[in-house]
């Protein structure tokens, strides 16, 4: 007996099956009078007929039947389908794939179980669909390729399906995450000029070293990988090296999927100068005022971040005179054989542009014409990219929107117009606040506030203050109007009541009442530049204690009640791009305070404070600030009133000693700081991320130093008698309030300083 081929063996097989799968016992077409399903478990009845192409009334021959099976296969619900004739009755007989009765999964720790849940979703195992491996497959393949992006390339996802009764199945999934796959070694093959190490101080990924459990140094990214390629191409180009090539880059795993090796194969080429630069004239500027932009020296090395800062430069300088959609080329002509290279500014500003109109949008509560007061940009004015970002900072710095952003947007049809979207989103502006503080001069201290900025969208405010603590019992109300007059001068009315007891802190013990009241105007001169003015009366009562020190004493009993008529007047000049987080600009202050001629206590103080604000690179920010006052008492009064004295040490001035601890001693027996009438203050603080949340805009880390110190009077002044300190601090903007941790050094105090490293402050003083 032969035997039989296996082609011909596969071809009985498929006709063997084909007729079991079909069992469809026909001799002859014939019209379908009913139709019955058998096998049904979970799916409904009506939803196979949904699916079933076969109605009543309809002829069945063997295509249409073929049809039929093909058609509820293509469903996925079934593992089998038969068609059987019963008479002119069609049967059709089905076998169930599986239900999910449920789906557990155990293991995930880097991935949350939300996410695990997404991806279940996404592949379809879901509990009570239909069970089917090929899903099963797509669901391990999907999770795994989750653990690949986190760089867990040796994560297992084990499932194991049990059956159950009424033709179910329960899926459980077993991961086994693995290690993070670590950058063992980086390898750059091709540089001669620049050594290894330092391409790859330029580069973010490294390899694993011991601190990789606190850096996460020696992680893999793709994304980073990529952007390290860029970098290196602009450190090259930076330097002058034109024709520069990255070769290849390739990345390796090792066996156990946990290790990791990139090699870079690189050709660095040749320096390139510049050995001449032209510049086209446009926009109403000549050549020479657009070279003068150009930051790229001529027989020096090529940069291209020299070139494309020149072009931006201007572009922008274009833009600020209504050229918005000015365009700067710079066409290269390079020399091969010198290695030199020239360069042709193009400049095309294009069409003048005016700014049509400004929308104003997102405003529930504010109105419109409060943003627009604050707009430098004009509408039917010629753009002024200048004139934009100012409009966005004085809307920003009203303190009434979380997000402000000035969008420009085309005139269709027109070439020369744009026109100004003001988007902004609003800030909860009134508000009741109740809660507690703790300051290193005033102790713990409680304060309530009832503020309702922006008083019906106007941008008018008014405010209830109150602090108590052991020294100080405050209370202020005050209403202003930021636009009394079109051109923006403001005017406040306050009144307020204060009780101050010094006997808990390190100054010299007094007891004082002060209630006053009176009227401040603010009256801008200029973009950054504002006067303002202060006329208030001030009913003061003193008393002594048991303790107060004789020169605090022999004042009071001058002057124990008084009434004096102060008049204050400031100047200031505030570029800060930012009155909460300032990055960059500056803040300048000079002040006088007097009481008028006929006061029952003539005096006056002098200030002149400043604060200057640098992004040295990146995050970095370097902030100055100094702050010099004097006082003195003219008249019948030859003395500045102690309680207007001076102070310094603490929190706010020099850190590392106590505060209001520096300066003139009592010659009572206790010793304590009498404040004095003359103060030098000067800071240096480098504020910089805290590791680990360098996107956070609520929290810093600073290195600071301090140095200042309080005099009796200007002939008291002596530079070794000034204090100096230097610490680091942890600042917090928190929900509660402004949280400030400093810990100081004292560098040069003497016997007798009051010293104290650590201070911390919680919330704010009003003051």
């Amino acid at each position: 007996m032969s035997k039989s081929s296996p082609s011909k063996w596969s071809a009985r097989l498929f006709f063997l099956w084909l007729l079991c799968s079909i069992s469809f016992i026909a001799r002859a077409d014939f019209v379908v009078s009913d139709i019955r399903v058998e096998g049904a478990q979970n799916i409904e009845v009506g939803t196979i007929f949904n699916y079933l192409p076969i109605k009543v009334g309809d002829i069945a021959d063997d295509a249409l039947v073929n049809d039929a099976i093909k058609t509820l296969f293509a469903t996925g619900f079934f593992r089998d389908v038969e068609a059987r004739r019963d008479g002119d009755t069609l049967i059709v007989v089905v076998s169930e794939r599986p239900a999910i009765a449920g789906i557990e999964f155990s293991g995930n720790k880097e991935i949350k179980d939300e996410q695990i849940q997404e991806v279940l979703g996404q592949a379809g195992v879901i509990e009570g669909r239909v069970f089917r491996e090929a899903l099963l497959d797509q669901l391990v393949k999907s999770i795994e390729e989750n653990y690949f992006g986190k760089g867990r390339y040796s994560a297992q996802v084990d499932t194991v399906v049990t059956p159950l009764d009424l033709n179910r199945v329960a899926v459980t999934i077993t991961i086994d995450e693995g290690r993070v796959a670590r950058i063992r070694e980086i390898n750059i093959i091709g540089n001669e000029i620049f050594s290894d190490k330092e391409l790859k101080s330029e580069m973010t990924l490294g390899v694993e070293s011991w601190h990789s459990f606190l850096s996460q140094s020696g992680q893999y990214s793709k994304e980073e990988l990529l952007a390290d390629l860029e970098t290196l191409r602009s450190f090259y180009l930076d330097r002058g090296y034109m024709d520069f090539d990255l070769l290849s880059s390739d990345v390796s795993i090792s066996q156990n999927k946990q290790d990791l090796f990139i090699s870079l194969s690189i050709s660095e080429g040749s320096l390139f100068t510049v050995r001449d630069i032209q510049v086209e004239s446009g926009g109403g500027f000549s050549a020479n005022d657009l070279k003068a932009k150009i930051t790229m020296p001529v027989g020096e090395a090529f940069s291209q971040r020299d070139l494309v800062a020149s072009r931006t430069a201007i572009e922008t300088l274009l833009s600020e005179k209504g050229y918005a959609f000015a365009n700067v080329n710079a066409i290269t002509e390079i020399d091969e054989a010198t290695r030199e290279v020239d360069f042709i500014f193009a400049v095309d500003p294009g069409p003048l542009v005016y700014v049509r109109k400004i929308s104003i949008g997102g405003n529930q509560s504010t109105l419109d014409e409060t943003i627009r007061r604050e707009m430098r940009q004009l509408e039917s004015s010629v753009f002024s990219a200048e004139k934009i970002r100012r409009s966005r900072e004085r809307v920003n710095r009203l303190g009434f929107f979380d997000d402000v952003r000035i969008d420009v947007v085309p005139v269709p049809g027109a070439t020369d117009q744009v026109d100004l979207a003001v988007v902004v989103k609003e800030r909860s502006t009134g508000n009741f606040m109740f809660g507690a503080g703790y300051a290193d001069s005033d102790g713990l201290f409680i304060v309530a506030q009832v503020h309702r900025g922006n008083l019906f969208g106007t941008g008018r405010e008014i405010r209830f203050d109150a602090e108590v603590s052991k020294v100080d019992q405050i209370f202020d109300i005050e209403y202003r109007n930021p636009y009394v007059t079109a051109e923006g001068v403001s005017r406040s009315l306050f009144v307020n009541r204060a009780k101050t007891d010094t006997d808990s802190v390190t100054t010299a013990d007094y007891l004082s009442e002060t209630t006053g009241g009176g009227l401040r105007y603010s009256i801008p001169m200029s973009e950054y530049n504002s006067l303002s003015l202060s006329l208030a009366a001030e009913d003061i009562q003193l008393e002594g204690t048991s303790t107060t020190p004789p020169e605090y004493q022999s004042f009071i009993d001058r002057y124990p009640d008084s009434l004096n008529f102060n008049l204050s007047s400031a100047f200031s000049k505030d570029t800060r791009d930012s009155i909460f987080f300032p990055q960059k600009g500056f803040y300048r202050r000079a002040s006088v305070e007097a009481a008028v001629p006929g006061s029952d206590m003539e005096y006056y103080k002098l200030s002149l404070k400043g604060s200057f604000y640098l992004n040295l690179v990146g995050k970095l920010i370097l902030n100055l600030r100094g702050d010099l006052g004097y006082g003195a008492g003219y008249g019948d009064l030859n003395e500045l009133p102690f309680f207007k004295n001076y102070y310094a040490g603490g929190a706010s001035t020099v850190r590392g000693f106590e505060s209001r601890s520096l300066g003139p001693i009592s010659s009572g027996a206790d010793k304590e700081p009498l404040g004095g009438a003359l103060r030098t203050v000067a800071n240096a603080e480098l504020f910089f991320p805290v590791p680990g949340f360098t996107d956070g805009q609520d929290k810093r880390l600073s290195l600071f130093a301090d140095s200042g110190q309080v005099f009796a009077s200007t002939s008291d002044f002596d530079v070794g008698d000034v204090r100096l300190s230097l610490g680091g601090g942890f600042h917090w903007f928190s929900p509660v309030g402004p949280i400030s941790l400093t810990y100081a050094f004292p560098i040069n105090d003497e016997a007798g300083d009051d010293t104290k490293k650590f201070q911390f402050t919680l919330g704010s003083l009003v003051r």
